[in-house]
């Protein structure tokens, strides 16, 4: 059932108290973070997180980010650990994700761990993300802000293009910075990379002094973003191109001939905080999309992650 188009909030005192107040009653509202925007309910509220799931029509079976203002109001869902607070001290505010065993009596909805015995928690870095964290004050889940599989949104404009009518609220702050959704973390066990992301794979080892463990390919899926089918514009993607076919627009890394490019200096954080936005211009096109090579390391795994999955059938 569709609603009235959402509310457009500016992130002002006015605006984030509105967002608030709206989640408290339950309601949907989309708002802005580093990596993307996320659309929020109250992670405690079963009835919101059902909610979340019918707007964006997004498996059943796929876990949630649950945000938090802080540290502390983290430590009272899961089972802490001193890893994850050698993480947290290091990485947030910021775009990782640690997933960690719940606590007994966490009240979070089993819709947003999808029965899984964990949760996976951030706290962004985003001042107006914090803010209405902090006057909310509780979990917000939160995945990002479109119908599911399709590009994520990086303005709220992106968001009223995929989900106009289907929730109440739109935190507009700009687009974001970041670009990416977060990397995830399993701590559950051996520290485990889920999900390449915002932070670099190799910043997180540096931190723990050892080399993450690699989740396996046909491992039961444990946290967001492992669809094999993701990220995706409605017209075919071809990766590792040079040059664009008859009929193609060519999406480029460094200096080259193309119709859009994602970092003329080859400049990986510029890429990752222009990827969606990029997409979603040459989306508009109908026509196929042909992307250029992009280095394998740092954000360029991630990347490259989220340009594999957009490829995908």
């Amino acid at each position: 059932m569709t609603q009235p188009s959402p509310e457009i909030l500016a992130a002002s005192s006015t605006g984030i108290a509105r967002a608030a107040k709206l989640l408290t009653a339950g309601a949907l509202v989309a708002f802005p973070t580093e990596t993307v925007y996320g659309l929020g309910a109250d992670a405690r509220n079963g009835s919101a997180v059902a909610n979340v799931f019918a707007a964006k029509n997004r498996p059943s079976f796929n876990p949630l980010i649950a945000h938090v203002a802080d540290t502390q109001t983290a430590r009272h869902y899961v089972e802490w650990s001193d890893t994850a607070e050698r993480l947290a001290s290091a990485f947030w505010p910021g775009p990782l994700t640690l997933v960690l065993p719940l606590k007994p009596g966490h009240g979070i909805s089993d819709l947003v761990t999808t029965g899984l015995p964990t949760l996976a928690l951030r706290v962004p870095a985003h001042p107006a993300a914090h803010a209405l964290l902090q006057r909310f004050a509780g979990p917000v889940a939160a995945p990002s802000a479109n119908p599911s599989g399709r590009i994520s949104p990086t303005t709220a404009a992106h968001v009223i293009a995929g989900l106009d009518g289907r929730i109440a609220a739109v935190l507009d702050d700009g687009p974001c910075t970041v670009g990416l959704e977060s990397t995830i973390l399993g701590l559950d066990g051996p520290p485990t990379l889920l999900r390449p992301g915002g932070l670099p794979a190799e910043a997180i080892e540096a931190a723990l002094g050892t080399p993450l463990a690699q989740r396996a390919a046909n491992a039961a899926l444990s946290a967001p973003g492992q669809l094999e089918s993701h990220y995706a514009p409605g017209a075919p993607v071809r990766l590792n191109a040079t040059t664009a076919r008859s009929g193609e627009v060519l999406l480029g890394f460094g200096p080259m001939d193309c119709d859009l490019n994602l970092s003329e200096a080859g400049d990986l954080h510029d890429a990752a905080a222009n990827l969606f936005g990029h997409l979603h211009r040459l989306d508009a096109t109908g026509q196929p999309i042909a992307v250029a090579p992009i280095p394998d390391h740092g954000l360029g795994r991630a990347i490259n992650d989220r340009l594999r999955r957009a490829a995908a059938p």
